[in-house]
This record gives structure tokens, C-alpha cells and sequence, in this order.
């Protein structure tokens, strides 16, 4: 059960796991308030849809950048000092998104706030990962990327009740100057004494063979097709997700009939849904292993997104909304097995660049999933194109779990001293407990 893991911990793994949670969950804030304040953020700025488009786009692209650099220093640096400037650097250039007086001040506000926003998550969840027992390990990791569905309905609050209870030149500002928030977190993480000792360890076997950690080390011949497929597995699993969640609203509008209003507050349900999925996932992946379970969600995405776009639903709002309950549950459910299965692949020399670069590369060329719905749905139906472009997705991340090893109950040290890490494809490290 996940409790159970969290009542043998001992104070410091609560307080490391809270403050990782809650970094997490506010960092997902920070990142999705905006896209829920683009309608006045227009009215603002005068600027057009595409205007607001390119602010997310670069926005998400400096995050890839910025979690790949974030990883590469907590190599280099420690985990828990570099999570403190990340959570900084995020928190601040989120406050400072709420001065902003152009498009033009946006726009660079904003790619600045990504550079933090991508490298948050993966410094906290490689440090969280190495302090929690390996037979323990998912169940922490996954539980603490539940907070991302906590700050999605965040953010949805700041820019609906309490932007609009302010003038509309001052709401969305507001909404912004929330961001600041994080940044009182920074007080309960150590710098030193946070960084778990197989960190400690492998630098001291770095520092005595006179290693410095390099940036493209997870491109040597001995990494190189861990790093390749983990990359397709993360830009698989999020580019289903995001070609069919980027159109749920415009579905539901156009296929269903529902109004803009009414079709938003359906989709917060989906987020409900990817909440009770994460805790889902975190609570099964230790015990079946790593690849089924992202196997299982994969599956289940497929299955739920289809029938969420072809069933006859009508706008029933009781079979929309259950519909969009059990989509998001697989949605976001099979985020929770990123974290442990990333920091479980890459050795601890090179595990917060691994592991950053595999997932914000997801994130960064996601964007190619959401165009070609676009594409595609100029040929057929909108749902047509979102079941399509969001199975063939899946179908890459299922196929990369195929062809990466096993790694449920991997001891992070053993890892270190194997002479080459990446273990074959089907070999298992899945331990009976």
C-alpha cells in the first residue's frame, strides 16, 4: 500500500517528499495557469491566438532546454542545491509574468519561467528516487507526481474564480503574482545534507578518478540507446496525451454540443480523474514492474480515449463526465512511472542529465503530435484525428518499453559498479515481495 512505505520512512524522506510534492504541484500551476488565461490575456495585450500560441510554445521548448541544463548540474552540483535554485528561478519569473506590459515582455518572461519550470521536476524526482527504498521507489516517486493533477485544478481556480473576483486589468495579473508561492520552499530543502548517499558515493568515486560529469555522456556507446528509447517512450506517452487533450475542449464543443464554459469545467473532471490514476499507478508499479505498467495505462488510454470520442455519449452530462473520469485516470495516471523508471536506468553519475533529457525532449517535440491532429483532422473528423495521432503515440512509447529492461526493485548502487549499466532488453530486475 503507499502508506505503508511513507509510515516506515524516516522525518527526513517525509520532508524531502513533501517538499518535492508540493514544488511539483505548484510548478504544474505556475505552467498551466497561463494557458487558462490566454482569453484575457488577448484582451490585455491585443495581441492574436497565434501570438499566444508562440508564448506556449517557447515557453515549453525552454523547459526542455531548461530541464536537460537542470539535470546536468544537479550531476554535477547536488540534487538538493540545484532543486533550491530551480524552485527560485520558477517562483520569480512566474511573480514577475504578473508586471508584464507587452506581448513582447511576455514572451521573454515567460521562456525564462520554462528554463526553472523544466528542470524542477526532474532534479526532485531524481533526489526523491535515490533517498526512498528501491522496494519502495514507485510508490513515493508516483504519489508525489499525483500533485501535478493538484495543480492543474489550481491553476484552473486562479484564472476562473479568483482572476475574475479582481478588475479585469488586474485579475490576470494576480493570477501570476500567485507564482511566488514556491519559492517559501526553498527553506525546507538542505542543501548538503538532502543528497542521498549513493549520490554521495558516486561522486567520490568520480572525484577520486579525476571524472568531471559531461552533458553528452548519455550519448556515449554504452548509454546511448537507453538514452534513445527512454527519449521515445516519454515522447510517445506525452504526445498521445496531448493530441487528445489539447482538443477536448474544441470536441466537446463542436461533436457534442456543449458551450466553451460548460466544455472547461468537463475537462477539469478528466484532472480529477488523472489524480486517482496517479496514485493508481504509484501503488501497482513496484509490484508489477515498470513496463507493465505503463504497458497497462497505455492501454487503457487507448481504450478510454475511444470511447470517450465514438460512444454515444450525446451531452449527457453523467456519461460525459464519467467518460472524462476514467480518460483522465489513464491520461495522466501513467505520468506516475516516469520518475522511478527514469532514475532506475541511468546511473547516478549521469542520472539527473539522463533522465531530464529523455523526458523534456518528450515534452518539447510533443508538439509535433498536437500539429498533426490538425493535419489529419482536415482529412477527417476531429475525433477521428485525436484517436489516431493519440494511438500511434502510445503505440512508440508501448514499443520503446518492448526494447528497455526491467528495473522494479533495482539497487541504484549495484547499478553504478556494472561496467556497462544498461542491462539487455527483457531482462529482469522485478523482484517477489
Amino acid at each position: 500500500m503507499i502508506g505503508r512505505w511513507y509510515a516506515q520512512a524516516n522525518a527526513k524522506v517525509r520532508r524531502v517528499f513533501w517538499t518535492c510534492s508540493v514544488a511539483w504541484g505548484l510548478d504544474s500551476m505556475d505552467g498551466l495557469v497561463y494557458q487558462y488565461l490566454i482569453p484575457s490575456l488577448l484582451l490585455a495585450f491585443g495581441m492574436s491566438l497565434t501570438e499566444a500560441g508562440s508564448i506556449a510554445s517557447a515557453n515549453y521548448f525552454a523547459s526542455a532546454v531548461g530541464g536537460w541544463l537542470g539535470g546536468w548540474l544537479c550531476d554535477r552540483f547536488g540534487r538538493a542545491r540545484i532543486l533550491q535554485i530551480t524552485i527560485l528561478w520558477f517562483s520569480f519569473f512566474s511573480f514577475l509574468s504578473g508586471f508584464a506590459q507587452s506581448y513582447e515582455q511576455l514572451l521573454v518572461i515567460r521562456v525564462l519561467q520554462g528554463l526553472g519550470f523544466g528542470a524542477e521536476w526532474a532534479v526532485g524526482a531524481v533526489l526523491l528516487g535515490e533517498m526512498v527504498e528501491r522496494r519502495h521507489r514507485g510508490k513515493a516517486v508516483g504519489t508525489m507526481h499525483s500533485a501535478a493533477a493538484v495543480g492543474s485544478g489550481l491553476a484552473a481556480l486562479l484564472a476562473g474564480p479568483v482572476a475574475s473576483s479582481f478588475a479585469p486589468e488586474y485579475g490576470w495579473r494576480v493570477a501570476f503574482w500567485a507564482g511566488a508561492l514556491p519559492a517559501v520552499l526553498v527553506f525546507f530543502v538542505r542543501r548538503s545534507d538532502d543528497d542521498s548517499e549513493v549520490y554521495k558515493e558516486a561522486i567520490r568515486r568520480a572525484r577520486a578518478a579525476g571524472r568531471k560529469t559531461k552533458v553528452l555522456a548519455i550519448f556515449s556507446p554504452a548509454m546511448l540507446r537507453t538514452t534513445v528509447l527512454a527519449s521515445l517512450l516519454a515522447l510517445g506517452a506525452q504526445g498521445a496525451g496531448y493530441a487528445v487533450s489539447n482538443y477536448l475542449t474544441a470536441f466537446l464543443q463542436h461533436e457534442r454540443g456543449l458551450s466553451a464554459s460548460v466544455a472547461g469545467l468537463y475537462v477539469l473532471v478528466n484532472s480529477a480523474g488523472g489524480f486517482f490514476g496517479f496514485l493508481a499507478n504509484a501503488s501497482l508499479t513496484d509490484r508489477v514492474g515498470r513496463r507493465r505498467i505503463f504497458q497497462l495505462f497505455g492501454a487503457g488510454f487507448v481504450l478510454a480515449a475511444a470511447f470517450y470520442l465514438y460512444a454515444p455519449l450525446g451531452s449527457s452530462p453523467f456519461l460525459l463526465l464519467l467518460a472524462g473520469f476514467v480518460y483522465g485516470f489513464f491520461q495522466f495516471g501513467i505520468y506516475a512511472s516516469f520518475g522511478p523508471y527514469f532514475t532506475e536506468l541511468f546511473p547516478t553519475e549521469m542520472r539527473g542529465t539522463g533522465q531530464a533529457f529523455a523526458y523534456n525532449f518528450g515534452r518539447a517535440c510533443s508538439g509535433l503530435f498536437i500539429q498533426s491532429v490538425a493535419l489529419v483532422a482536415a482529412l477527417t473528423s476531429l475525433g477521428n484525428a485525436m484517436l489516431i495521432v493519440g494511438a500511434t503515440g502510445m503505440a512508440c512509447a508501448i514499443v520503446a518499453t518492448l526494447l528497455l529492461p526491467e528495473t522494479a526493485g533495482r539497487d541504484l548502487a549495484a547499478l553504478d559498479c556494472e561496467p556497462d549499466p544498461p542491462r539487455a532488453a527483457g531482462e529482469s530486475t522485478l523482484e517477489v515481495r
